[in-house]
Parts: C-alpha cells; sequence; structure tokens
C-alpha cells in the first residue's frame, strides 16, 4: 500500500486500485491469442505475439504476482527460444521464426528472461537459448566495443531513423549485461555511453563517440562516427535513470528539465497532457532529419514524433520514483491513470489506449493494449512501494562498485 506520507488522497487510491484491476482482467483477456494459444499485443487490433511488447509487458506481469500472466510469460519465452535463429537472435514475432531484424528483440529477450528466472528461482531456465543469445549480441558492435549498433526503423520505434549507436539498445544492453553478472562489460559500455559526443566534420579514431550532450542533463538518441541525434528519447533516457547508466545526480537534473520542458510544450500549446511525449523537440517538415514518409505516419506529435506512449509514461514514472522525487512520482501516476482511463474504438471504461496526440491529448492506437495495461501494474507498484523493481539491485550495484574506487 501507499505510505502513510502520501499526498494521494482516498479518492485518489481508489481510482489507482480501480485501474489496477481493470489492467489485470485486460491482460487476462489478451492472455491467449490466435496464434499457437500465445498472448495478444491488443485486445481487438494486434492479435499477434509482438516480441517487444510481451518482453516489455514482463514488468507488469511479474509484479502483479498473477499465477495465469506469469505462466503466460513462461510460454512466450518458451515460443521465442524454439524460434530462435541458428546465430542466437530473437524473432520479432514469438511464434514466427521467420520475422527477423529487430535490434531490440534480443536484449529484450534477454531481459524478459532474466527477471522470469529471478521471480521463479529458476536459475538456469532456457539456458541454452539465453547463451545463444548473449553470443548473438557481441557480435552487434561493429568497432568491437561494448556499444551495439542498429539499423534505421530496427527498434521499437518502426516509423523513426535511429541508425547507429542508439541510446535505447544500449541501455538494454547495459541492464542485461548487469542482470547476467558481466559487470566489466557493463561498466565499461556505461563509460563508453557517458562520453561526450563527437561532433564536427573529423573524428579522432583514438576517441570514442560517447551519448553524452554538451550543456544538457541528458543523452542523445544516438550517435556514430561524426553523426548524432540530440533529441530526447524519453523511453532511452528512462532507462538510463533506472538501470545506473546515469549517476544519481544527473538522473534527478534529467527529471526536472523533462518536466520544465513538458511545461513549456504545454504553454505552447503543443502538448495537452501532464506526461512528456517520446521525443522532445518534435522532428518538423523542415529539419533535415525529417523523412517524407513522416508525412503520412509520423506527424510532429504522432506516434513515434513526439506522441505519448503509456508504456513508456510508466517506465517515466519508476525513473521518477528512482531519483526519490516521491510526491513528483504520485502526481505522474495520476495523470497516467487519468490517460489509460481514455478509449478509441470501445465502450469501455480503461482504455489503456497504445498512445495519443500530444497536442489534443486524443487517443489514436489500439485499445486494450498488453503492454500499456502491464506497465500501468508495474508503475503503480514502484510508486507504492518507492523502490523500482528489478531495477534497484542495479544501481546499489553501481553505488558499492562506485565506493570501493572512491
Amino acid at each position: 500500500m501507499f505510505k502513510k506520507n502520501s499526498v494521494l488522497n482516498e479518492k485518489n487510491k481508489a481510482e489507482i486500485q480501480e485501474a489496477k484491476e481493470a489492467a489485470i482482467e485486460i491482460l487476462l483477456h489478451n492472455v491467449d491469442g490466435p496464434y499457437q494459444e500465445l498472448p495478444r499485443t491488443a485486445g481487438w487490433g494486434y492479435p499477434e505475439p509482438y516480441t517487444r511488447d510481451l518482453m516489455i509487458a514482463a514488468f507488469g506481469m511479474l509484479a502483479s504476482g498473477n499465477e495465469e500472466l506469469i505462466d503466460s510469460l513462461r510460454r512466450t519465452l518458451e515460443a521465442l527460444a524454439k524460434n530462435q535463429t541458428n546465430l542466437g537472435h530473437i524473432p520479432s514475432l514469438a511464434h514466427d521464426p521467420h520475422d527477423l531484424g529487430a535490434s531490440d528483440t534480443t536484449p529484450l529477450f534477454l531481459i524478459g528472461l532474466a527477471l522470469y528466472r529471478k521471480v521463479t528461482g529458476e536459475k538456469l531456465f532456457l539456458e541454452k537459448a539465453a547463451q545463444k543469445a548473449l553470443t548473438w549480441m557481441e557480435y552487434q558492435s561493429p568497432d568491437c566495443s561494448e556499444m551495439v549498433a542498429q539499423l534505421p526503423t530496427s527498434d521499437w520505434r518502426d516509423e523513426h531513423w535511429v541508425m547507429g549507436f542508439g541510446l535505447y539498445v544500449n541501455t538494454l544492453t547495459y541492464t542485461y549485461l548487469k542482470l547476467y553478472g558481466f559487470n566489466d562489460r557493463a561498466d565499461m559500455l556505461k563509460k563508453m555511453m557517458n562520453r561526450l559526443n563527437v561532433r564536427g566534420g573529423r573524428r579522432n579514431r583514438h576517441v570514442h563517440e560517447g551519448l553524452v550532450v554538451k550543456h544538457k542533463p541528458y543523452y542523445a538518441m544516438s550517435s556514430y562516427k561524426i553523426h548524432s541525434d540530440d533529441r530526447f528519447d524519453l523511453l532511452g533516457n528512462s532507462l538510463a535513470i533506472l538501470s545506473g547508466v546515469a549517476s544519481h545526480s544527473r538522473a534527478l537534473e534529467m527529471v526536472l528539465w523533462v518536466e520544465a520542458e513538458s511545461e513549456a510544450l504545454i504553454k505552447r500549446e503543443e502538448l495537452a497532457i501532464k506526461l512528456p511525449p517520446c521525443l522532445i523537440p518534435y522532428i518538423q517538415p523542415t529539419n533535415p532529419d525529417w523523412h517524407k514518409r513522416y508525412e503520412q505516419f509520423n506527424l510532429p506529435g504522432e506516434y513515434h514524433n513526439g506522441g505519448v506512449w503509456p508504456f513508456i509514461s510508466a517506465f517515466y514514472v519508476a525513473s521518477i520514483v528512482a531519483v526519490q522525487k516521491y510526491r513528483l512520482a504520485e502526481e505522474k501516476l495520476l495523470s497516467l491513470t487519468a490517460l489509460v482511463k481514455l478509449t478509441r474504438d470501445h465502450d469501455v471504461s480503461f482504455g489503456f489506449n497504445e498512445w495519443i496526440k500530444a497536442q489534443t491529448g486524443e487517443p489514436r492506437g489500439q485499445d486494450w493494449q498488453t503492454w500499456s495495461a502491464a506497465m500501468y501494474l508495474y508503475a503503480a507498484a514502484c510508486v507504492e512501494k518507492k523502490s523500482t523493481l528489478y531495477f534497484d539491485d542495479l544501481r546499489r550495484h553501481n553505488n558499492n562498485h562506485n565506493n570501493l574506487h572512491k
């Protein structure tokens, strides 16, 4: 339950409890889909078992303690292991070994598997698949460093070009390295990510690019040689805070920056919600990184170009807990509770929609989205316990490690 010094009143607590119960109901509705009885990605649309959605949903499924949901996660992990390529890559659809090419499915599988093992105590569950996935990831660095690279539209953003050393995929990599005990490699990756990103017409071949943005508290979305994208990626930076890639002081400064930027967007009527968009600033048609296809699928404030995604908002709420701004975390959880009520196409009390248009607050994705419901449960648990489940140990190890080297 919420702590005694909580700013939430009884009405607020009842609303959160109602949303949690609705989230469980939705997840149980989605638990058996039409593809090999694997979970659906959404209640009506997306009947397929998308790997990244279900592995991210693992955080909330495990936090729920619901045995049926935890068992569905087990079945998904087993399907992914069965359909893994000979080289160790995890497919984008759990039931389809031919749907390949994603940069985030393999590290997400490793994270989901590690968390499942932690909760169930099955320390060697799917060990062969884990070893193959770990080997695959060792080959994802083009310069044989710890930083892994990706091709455009190969991570969760299938309509946004992120190329080279992406923040999001590297925070996932750092997380699984820590979870599997590869602490030296994780420390090296963290050092590389915390370097200033290389800019200008020349690159010193002895200096590896990092993801630190000059005069900003957050990490760049990506960098590669002389190229970089300095826009703010909410998911990647939230994971950087949770995993411990960001120091506590940088993490706190980052949260304050996000809140200030969100308020500025609201004043300019570019944001109608008290939760930050997935991308700051939005990519405009006049910007050099605009792609013509964005006119149809990725307009400013929409989808991956600044849409508000409830599952990402949940990670952001958890990151606020990580910096111990508990009152702010409660406020943002209340905002998320209001957001997940919105529905696009169905007459239900809670829509748990996929994504929301930033400027209007209008739900634009699929209702009853699995990762939206699951991550709400995770965010609520973090706020209630004042603890970032599964991530606390990673940051605690970082602090202990740093103390040993003072």
